[in-house]
């Protein structure tokens, strides 16, 4: 059975960084493409960024390219998202998950809890 641990939620203030940690069992990780989705409250949830299985690829939605960066480490079954100059509008619980589909909010497992960030203004 697969699942989906996300961890490195917290509160920050516009500007701040955080780092979010995901951790997939249940199936090989080093040859899983992985993302990260968020849903802010009364919204869709949303693609964010994604990585290739061995990490030569990444991509990004609009909105947090030049501020996320995403990266794995499979030696740890670890996918990371580095998030800086947040934005209130940033404000969301994160997900990650295996793509279906690369840049649709499509996930192939159920979805973890995922991890609340909060900025604030």
């Amino acid at each position: 059975q697969v699942q989906l641990v996300e961890s490195g939620g917290g509160l920050v203030q516009a500007g701040g960084s955080l780092r979010l940690s995901c951790a997939l069992s249940g199936r090989t990780f080093s040859y899983t493409d992985m993302a990260w989705y968020r849903q802010a409250p009364g919204k869709e949830r949303e693609f964010v960024a994604g990585i290739s299985w061995g990490g030569g690829k990444t991509i990004y939605a609009a909105s947090v390219k030049g501020r996320f960066t995403i990266s794995r480490d499979n030696a740890k079954n670890t996918v990371y998202l580095q998030m800086n100059s947040l934005k209130p509008e940033d404000t969301a619980i994160y997900y990650c998950n295996v793509p279906t589909r690369w840049g649709t909010n499509e996930g192939k497992y159920t979805w973890g809890q995922g991890t609340q960030v909060t900025v604030s203004s």
